[in-house]
C-alpha cells in the first residue's frame, strides 16, 4: 500500500515492515558533538567530514512563515526509514530507493534555552501537502488528503519542512534527521539506555520481547521499542508515539549522565557516531555550527521538556488514519509562535494511543 493510500480495516491492521518508526531528539547527537568538537587538526576535520547537510533555505526560497525574533528556536526532527545500505537489515522491507519520515517532531526551544516543548506529528495524519521544490530543483505538485509522511517520500527534507510550515504557520529554524543504523549505533555507543516497562512488550515485527520491569536497552532493543506498534496499546501510530516520547526522556537523561570526560577515546567514538548519524540543514552542517547550537541546548533536561502529540482525531472514513483537530491544533501553534507554554486544553479530548505510562525513564 502506498504512503498516500487509505487502506480498509481497523487500527490493529498490520503494517508493512517498511513503515516502522524511528526516534531522534535534536539535542542528543548535537550535545555529544559539543565535547567531540573540542579537538583540533585531523580529528576535527574527520568529524566535520562526517556531517551530511541539505540546503533547505535555497530550495524553499522566501515563501515561508516569517522568522519570529523572540529568542526561541523551532527545529524539525525527523526519523527516516531509508532501506538503503546498512539500514536494510535493520528496517526490513525492500530497498526501493525511497524513505519515509516515520517519526516527526517539532522541537520548540523557549527564549533563554532552559526548557522545550516537543510536538509529535503522527505519520498517518491526512493533510493537504503544498507544492514544494526539493533540493535538486524538482517541483512536486500539491496533493490533498495524503498521509503526512508522504511529503518526505515525495520531495525529501525540503518538502517535509515546507509541509510542516504550511501545517503550523511556524518557520522551522533548523532541520535534523537520523536513520535506523545511526540511531542503533548511537545508543550502543552511549552504553545503552535504561527504561522501565509496566507491561510485557512483545512484537515480532520490531524484534522486541521485554518483560515488565527495568531494562538497559542496547541499540537493537531501543530501535525495536521506538518502532513497535503491535506490542502494546491499540496498535496505532499514536501509541507508538507515546512510547517514543517516554524513550526520549530516558535517552536525554543517559546523555547527561554518561562520563564523557573520563575517556578521550569514548568521547571521540561518541562524536564520530553522532556526526555520522545525522543529516542537518546547511546552517548546522559543520562541527562549529553544531557546537554553537548544542551549547544553547545542554541545560535542557527531561524535567524541562513538555511532550505532546499534535491534536488529532480518528478519520470517520478510515480509522487507520487521523485528521487534525484544527481548533485545538491552532492553540498549540499559537502558543509556540508566541513562545508560550502549550495550554492543557489543547490536548484534552484528542485521540490517544493507549500506551501512555507503559514505558518510563
Amino acid at each position: 500500500m502506498s504512503a498516500e493510500s487509505r487502506g480498509p480495516g481497523r487500527r490493529r491492521k498490520p503494517r508493512s515492515k517498511g513503515r516502522k518508526g524511528l526516534l531522534i531528539t535534536a539535542w542528543v547527537a548535537a550535545g555529544i558533538v559539543v565535547l567531540g568538537g573540542t579537538g583540533a587538526g585531523y580529528l576535527y576535520f574527520k568529524l566535520n567530514g562526517n556531517i551530511k547537510s541539505v540546503d533547505i533555505d535555497s530550495a524553499l526560497g522566501t515563501a515561508r512563515p516569517v522568522k519570529v525574533d523572540n529568542g526561541s528556536e523551532n527545529i524539525l526532527v525527523l526519523g527516516s526509514d531509508s532501506r538503503s545500505g546498512s539500514n536494510k537489515k535493520l528496517g526490513g522491507g525492500t530497498d526501493d530507493g525511497s524513505a519515509r519520515s516515520d517519526t516527526a517532531m517539532i522541537v520548540h526551544v523557549y527564549e533563554g534555552h532552559k526548557k522545550a516543548s516537543v510536538v509529535s506529528i503522527p505519520r498517518d495524519t491526512l493533510i493537504d501537502r503544498p507544492e514544494c521544490t526539493d533540493t535538486d530543483g524538482e517541483v512536486h505538485r500539491a496533493a490533498s488528503g495524503v498521509m503526512f509522511n508522504s511529503a518526505y517520500t515525495t520531495g525529501g527534507a525540503a518538502c517535509a519542512v515546507k509541509t510542516v510550515e504550511s501545517l503550523t504557520g511556524i518557520r522551522m529554524d533548523h532541520y535534523l534527521e537520523v536513520d535506523f543504523s545511526g540511531f542503533e549505533k548511537l545508543v550502543d555507543e552511549l552504553g545503552g539506555v535504561t527504561v522501565t516497562t509496566t507491561k510485557d512488550i512483545k512484537d515480532s515485527d520490531s524484534h522486541l520481547n521485554l518483560k515488565a520491569g527495568t531494562h538497559k536497552l542496547d541499540g537493537e532493543q531501543a530501535l525495536g521499542l521506538v518502532r513497535t506498534r503491535h506490542g502494546v496499546g491499540d496498535g496505532s501510530d499514536l501509541g507508538r508515539i507515546q512510547l517514543q516520547q517516554a524513550f526520549i526522556k530516558a535517552l536525554v537523561q543517559q546523555v547527561r549522565e554518561v562520563g564523557l570526560l573520563t575517556s578521550p577515546k569514548k568521547l571521540y567514538d561518541l562524536a564520530d557516531t553522532a556526526t555520522k548519524a545525522v543529516t542537518t540543514d546547511s546552517d548546522l552542517g559543520s562541527v562549529n555550527s553544531l557546537v554553537s547550537f548544542a551549547t544553547g541546548l545542554k541545560g535542557i533536561g527531561p524535567s524541562h521538556m513538555t511532550m505532546i502529540t499534535m491534536p488529532v482525531q480518528y478519520d470517520p472514513a478510515d480509522p487507520n488514519r487521523v485528521i487534525v483537530q484544527e481548533t485545538k491544533a491552532k492553540q498549540v501553534w499559537t502558543a509556540l509562535r508566541n513562545d508560550r507554554a502549550i495550554p492543557k486544553t489543547a490536548t484534552e479530548g484528542t485521540a490517544t494511543g493507549q500506551a501512555k505510562g507503559v514505558v518510563t525513564p
